[in-house]
């Protein structure tokens, strides 16, 4: 948060947490969030948050592991190809590539 002294660093929980939240919407935004602090410290749990139940969440998760861009959402990314909803499977394969590429 601006004027925050090691803001950033306090977000990373509070968007981790923020993907077990029961309100789709906003675990939708955690992601979101996740991928533009780009840590590396979010992959672990984005890794997690590939199963969830909502396939926009998922989308977005996708698509912040490739923004990340942390070859340890290589594997799971793979994984989870044969997901049953499209726009996934594209945004996998999308963040598959800027991974190839070199990440983020």
């Amino acid at each position: 948060m601006p004027g925050d002294e090691g803001g950033q660093q306090d977000l990373l929980p509070r968007y981790l947490a923020g993907l077990a939240d029961p309100n789709p919407m906003h675990r939708y935004r955690a992601a979101e969030a996740l991928g533009r602090l780009r840590d590396p410290g979010a992959v672990e749990g984005l890794i997690r948050a590939l199963d969830d139940p909502d396939w926009r969440v998922r989308v977005k998760v996708a698509w912040a592991l490739g923004t990340i861009g942390d070859m340890r959402a290589y594997r799971p990314l793979e994984h989870h190809m044969q997901d049953p909803v499209d726009s996934v499977q594209e945004m996998i394969r999308e963040s598959l590539d800027r991974l190839r590429r070199g990440g983020g």
